[in-house]
C-alpha cells in the first residue's frame, strides 16, 4: 500500500471516527432521556408566551414545554427553563445550552438555515383592539371612517406600512411601550390599537367586558420551536409530540393551554379522515 494510500485510509478511519462520534453526540433525544430533564430556551418577558409569575416561567411558549416534558417522562414538571434574549435563541442551540428553544419564534426562509423548525404551534397576525362601546363598531366602520380615524402602535420601522396594509387613509402615531398604545386608547387619543393577535386576545382576556376585537386580522406568520439541524431523530419526535398534542390524544392539554393564555377554545380535532393530512 502507498504512503498516500495510508494516508487516505488514516483518513478516512479518523472520518468515519468523528462522524460516529458527532452522531452520539447529536442524539439529543437519548442525552434528554439519560438526563431526566428538558432544557428549554425561552424569554422572561413577553406574555402571554412567556413571563415570570410567583418565581415561575409561565405563559403558552411554557406550557409547549410541558406538553413535550409529559411526552418524554409522563410527567410534565419535569423541564428546566433557561432565560435566553432574542438574539440567543439560535446560539444558545448551535452550543447545546438548551435542547429546543421555544420562545414566539416566527419561521422564516433565513432562520431555516441555521436550526431545524418543528411543526408551528400557533398562528400569529395583527389584530385591532378598540374600547368596547367605543365610536367604531368593528373593522368596516374604521376603514369607512378613512382618515377621520387614528392608530396606535408599537414604534418599528415598518409601523406605518404594516397599519396602511388593512387601514390605508388611517393616521398612525407610534408609541416607545406597549403600555403607552394601551393609554393612547383609553385616552381616547386612538381609535383602535395594532397588535399581536395573541397579545390582543390575551389583553381583552384580562380586561373582560373593556374591549373589544374589530374583526379583522393580517400580516400571518406561524410560530414553531427550533432545534439543532443536525439531530432527525430529535426532530422527529418534537414533531410527533406536538402533532398528537394539536391533533391527538393530548389535544386537551394543549386545548386547556390555549384556552388560558388566549381565553378561546382552539377546534377540536375531528374523527374519521386525519385533517392534518387534507
Amino acid at each position: 500500500m502507498t504512503t498516500i494510500h495510508k494516508m487516505l485510509g488514516a483518513i478516512s478511519v479518523f472520518a468515519l471516527s468523528s462522524m460516529s462520534v458527532a452522531d452520539v453526540h447529536a442524539d439529543t433525544l437519548q442525552d434528554v432521556l439519560a438526563r431526566g430533564e428538558l432544557i428549554v430556551g425561552t424569554g422572561s418577558a413577553n406574555p402571554p408566551w412567556h413571563f415570570t409569575q410567583n418565581g415561575q416561567t409561565v405563559g403558552f411558549d411554557a406550557d409547549i414545554g410541558h406538553i413535550l416534558a409529559q411526552g418524554l417522562f409522563n410527567d410534565p414538571s419535569k423541564v428546566r427553563f433557561v432565560n435566553q434574549s432574542s438574539d440567543a435563541r439560535i446560539p444558545n442551540l448551535l452550543t447545546n445550552k438548551v435542547d429546543i428553544s421555544c420562545q414566539a419564534m416566527t419561521v422564516t426562509a433565513a432562520r431555516a438555515q441555521q436550526v431545524a423548525f418543528t411543526v408551528p404551534y400557533y398562528r400569529e397576525g395583527v389584530g385591532l383592539l378598540m374600547l368596547d362601546g367605543g365610536d367604531y363598531a368593528d373593522f368596516a366602520a374604521l376603514k369607512a371612517a378613512g382618515s377621520d380615524i387614528t392608530v396606535a402602535v408599537l414604534q418599528n420601522v415598518y409601523a406605518e406600512q404594516m397599519v396602511h396594509q388593512a387601514l390605508p387613509e388611517a393616521k398612525v402615531d407610534q408609541y416607545e411601550s406597549q403600555n403607552l398604545i394601551y393609554q393612547a386608547l383609553n385616552s381616547h387619543r386612538a381609535d383602535a390599537v395594532a397588535t399581536d393577535l395573541s397579545t390582543l386576545k390575551w389583553y381583552m382576556k384580562n380586561n373582560s367586558g373593556r374591549y373589544t376585537d374589530a374583526g379583522y386580522a393580517w400580516n400571518p406568520q406561524s410560530y414553531a420551536c427550533a432545534v439543532s439541524p443536525d439531530d432527525a431523530r430529535w426532530l422527529q419526535f418534537v414533531n410527533t409530540t406536538l402533532e398528537q398534542a394539536m391533533n391527538g390524544v393530548e389535544f386537551e392539554r394543549y386545548a386547556a393551554a390555549f384556552e388560558q393564555w388566549f381565553g378561546e377554545r382552539p377546534p377540536a380535532p375531528e374523527t374519521g379522515f386525519p385533517s392534518e393530512m387534507r
